[in-house]
């Protein structure tokens, strides 16, 4: 059985507002231009877009509270990747039982986006399916490749065409090494397939990408310390790649356990006040503590239905340390 999907021309109607702006601003505090610390933050993964709505409102409103300190940009990842098996993100499963509707998820999951661009934040958006990628992609200021795909050819062909600054994440094993390779594929130009904004596909021929970066996502062995962030500006470097990273405070970083996080973050803005060159931070975060059973029914739309994550009343603070960090590094400097 086959279901025919809208092209992205029929779902692409209406733009988000500010993301050029966006995207410019989040190239140059990677490049240390702008002096902000970047913080990517907010749900694994989106499972009900009227709550993470009410949830980027509220980060809005702390964005704009930090904004001489901090780059504050919403998670609002649509898609989830598997190691076997699980729900595969609201774009491809909008019900969330497995019927996977996907023209229902493209049409609202493309309206979730432009309705929290409408907030004033830029977006975050991890690529894991390229097909899908014309469907969200000018929407999107800072994009990222995840850790099971960035060895993949495609998803890196991918990130040289996107036109926004696009993180690497080092994989599942805490190897920098496909990561780094992939910085590098990203930033050379590509011929390759891809679907066009009339659905059919067509040859994409791409010029590289700049503003592709490493993400310290942690493994077996987290790698947010100072010692590991040291040691991935050495292994760039002698990549001949600009000294660029964002600090992950989940996944192999905290365990996967979000009561963890805080600490990370605590250890990165050390360093950041120390005048470390970290670009970035990222934390899992939404209205409520924790992650739900992914078979409740129906499901709490103010919890993760993906990773646990930490509450908005946890997440504040760590804002506001982040930003004392920053504005001392700026002295500093």
């Amino acid at each position: 059985m086959q279901d025919t999907l809208p092209s992205p021309a029929e779902v692409t109607a209406g733009a988000a507002p500010d993301v050029a702006r966006h995207r410019e601003t989040v190239s140059a505090v990677l490049d240390r231009r702008d002096p902000r610390l970047l913080v990517i933050v907010g749900p694994c993964s989106v499972h009900d877009p009227s709550a993470a709505l009410d949830y980027a409102e509220s980060l809005a409103g702390a964005a704009a509270r930090y904004a001489d300190d901090l780059v504050v940009v919403l998670r609002a990842y649509l898609e989830k990747p598997r190691s076997v098996t699980g729900w595969t993100g609201f774009l491809p499963d909008p019900t969330l039982d497995g019927k996977g509707d996907l023209a229902t998820g493209v049409r609202l999951g493309r309206q979730f986006l432009l309705d929290a661009a409408a907030t004033g934040l830029p977006l975050a958006y991890e690529f894991v399916d390229p097909v899908l990628a014309p469907y969200v992609a000018d929407t999107v200021s800072w994009g990222a490749i995840g850790a099971r795909t960035v060895a993949s050819q495609p998803h890196r062909q991918l990130a040289s065409w996107l036109p926004m600054p696009i993180g690497m994440k080092n994989c599942v094993s805490g190897r920098l090494g496909p990561a780094v390779d992939a910085i590098r594929a990203a930033g050379a130009a590509h011929a390759f397939p891809g679907l066009g904004v009339d659905g059919r596909m067509k040859t994409v021929r791409s010029s590289g990408n700049p503003d592709a970066h490493l993400v310290l996502r942690g493994g077996p062995v987290p790698n947010y310390d100072a010692p590991s962030v040291a040691e991935a500006m050495k292994v760039l470097g002698e990549a001949g790649l600009p000294r660029r990273a964002v600090v992950d405070a989940s996944h192999g970083n905290s365990g996967k356990n979000h009561d963890r996080q805080p600490g990370v973050v605590a250890d990165v803005a050390e360093q950041v006040r120390a005048g470390a060159a970290v670009s970035g931070v990222m934390i899992e975060s939404y209205l409520r503590d924790g992650a739900q059973d992914p078979e409740r029914v129906p499901a709490d739309p103010a919890v993760s239905r993906t990773d646990p994550c930490l509450g908005w009343e946890r997440t504040v603070p760590l804002l506001e340390s982040l930003a004392l960090a920053a504005r001392a590094r700026a002295v500093r400097v």
